[in-house]
């Protein structure tokens, strides 16, 4: 798959979405710019009424985690404190669209929230991503990356919307390029494009960015994939889970000195350290998936004592968002 024919695929699932769009989901562009962002993408992928505004396909599991010796060193936070804790985690295709098939490129890249519940009643949460870095670096370009889309097609102008803003924003194609599709949601590495901080005990700070790794990545061609069936991501989990647990192990990747952690849309070196935070098991499915995924928020930014959020301002849109895709899913 190039980085070009995922362009072209999802900016034709876009347009075939866009009428859906209601007269109240229009652009407003004096509206928060977490507002803007979420009704660009309903612009694109349709309002699909209980379903998330991207992301909108998922199913939820259940399990565990348990923190590795190392990751005290890094952080005070109760997380990392030794004791085992339970954990909700979500995987998900990409798009707004709920019934777009698995094996569709839209549906990379795939997303895996992870929310950990802390032993004092409160949640600390994670979204995270196989892709390796974000596509663009402000919320306004995410929304008028959108917007390119919806305005792009076979009739438009040359160049068109889309193509303009490729040709400007080169992170684009960049970002594509690092996505393929997963025979599991087991099998894929998921990384947070996001920098946080971690504080330890002594008060000493350290920006990272979060890691998820398998037991082992399988990727399939794009051949392969189309052979599989619409949900079989959604189904195979489930499966594999009644033969016994999945386990990731969770990575700190750590900042030098000079590495950017205001933009998402800029990796860090692959040679930066990684220092494993602990393993997370999976051993268990939730009984209604679909029930359970519509009633549960995750935020980027909700965080626990030994975690801050570092000077990225995507963090705080990224939270405005989903709890504006939450409020209208639920109202």
């Amino acid at each position: 798959m190039t980085n070009r024919k995922h362009l072209a695929a999802l900016i034709g699932l876009g347009l075939s979405f866009a009428a859906m769009t209601s007269a109240q989901q229009a652009l407003a562009q004096d509206a928060p710019v977490e507002e803007q962002v979420v009704n660009a993408m309903n612009k694109v992928f349709g309002v699909h009424a209980g379903f998330r505004a991207n992301h909108a396909k998922g199913v939820v599991v259940e399990g565990k985690f348990k923190p590795s010796a190392e990751a005290a060193g890094l952080s005070k936070a109760s997380l990392f404190s030794g004791a085992e804790i339970p954990v909700t985690v979500r995987f998900s295709d990409s798009t707004g669209v709920p019934n777009l098939p698995d094996g569709s490129d839209d549906a990379n890249p795939h997303g895996m929230a992870v929310k950990f519940h802390l032993a004092d009643g409160s949640d600390m949460d994670i979204v995270i991503n196989s892709l390796k870095f974000f596509p663009v670096s402000t919320a306004a370009e995410l929304r008028d990356l959108f917007l390119a889309i919806a305005d792009s097609g076979p009739g438009a102008a040359k160049p068109t919307k889309i193509e303009q803003f490729i040709g400007s924003h080169p992170s684009v194609p960049a970002a594509l390029g690092t996505i393929a599709t997963p025979d599991s949601f087991a099998s894929e590495a998921y990384f947070g494009v996001n920098a946080f901080v971690l504080v330890n005990k002594a008060g000493q700070k350290q920006a990272i960015r979060w890691q998820m790794l398998p037991e082992k990545i399988v990727h399939l061609d794009k051949a392969e994939a189309a052979k599989r069936g619409p949900d079989f991501l959604m189904t195979e989990l489930p499966a594999r889970l009644k033969q016994g647990p999945v386990a990731f192990r969770f990575m700190a990747q750590l900042a030098a000195a000079g590495d950017d952690t205001k933009d998402p849309a800029k990796p860090w070196p692959d040679d930066r350290k990684l220092v494993e935070l602990g393993v997370l098991t999976i051993d268990k499915a939730v009984a209604d998936s679909d029930a359970a995924q519509k009633k549960l928020l995750f935020l980027p930014g909700q965080l626990t004592d030994g975690v801050e959020a570092s000077d990225d301002p995507m963090i705080d849109i990224r939270n405005g968002a989903y709890a504006i895709s939450f409020s209208r899913r639920n109202p």
